[in-house]
């Protein structure tokens, strides 16, 4: 046996953890679309906590949390979703780039790439992405939203959290 074999198998068992970890929230993201596709109709709301939480199935042709849903204009939902995949083509670039050791900031990306990949599969083979969560206080809605977005939003504010812990740190050696 070559010397450090072991140490590369436990570096490539690791670094098939982030995979497993995209691969798990973009499965958990697709299933719960299904499930909301095959069991509540288009607009349908089902209470779950009353005066809170329901599920209610709708369409998205925006970016996250319906952002520019409702656009008129086709050339902007065209710029949206070209700079949604320069976006993902970007952090899947510092994912792969971003050693086993920084595994938070790792674990930040695969989020966000979990994310991005199930909204972009809802795009391709759908035309628009399945949002079901609909949380709401009296009148007021938060928008509708899926698993997806909800592993972008997550991604990002640990991504934010580091870079902000990492630049307090950089200001503080000098």
């Amino acid at each position: 046996m070559q010397p450090g074999f072991e140490g590369n198998r436990a570096v490539n068992k690791k670094g098939i953890f982030y995979y497993v970890f995209i691969f798990f929230w973009l499965a958990l993201d697709q299933l719960t679309k299904y499930l909301v596709v095959k069991n509540i109709n288009l607009y349908e709301v089902k209470k779950v906590i009353p005066g809170f939480f329901n599920l209610t199935h709708v369409h998205n042709r925006g970016a996250i949390f319906g952002f520019l849903g409702n656009s008129d204009k086709p050339l902007a939902l065209v710029f949206l979703n070209l700079g949604a995949l320069i976006a993902f083509s970007v952090v899947v670039y510092y994912f792969l780039k971003t050693p086993l050791e920084m595994s938070w900031m790792k674990l930040s990306f695969a989020l966000i790439i979990s994310g991005a990949m199930g909204n972009l599969i809802d795009r391709i083979f759908r035309g628009y992405v399945i949002d079901f969560l609909d949380f709401y206080v009296k009148r007021f809605h938060w928008p509708f939203f899926n698993v997806a977005d909800s592993c972008i939003t997550v991604g990002t504010i640990i991504l934010i959290f580091i870079l902000l812990k990492g630049r307090r740190h950089v200001s503080h050696s000098f």
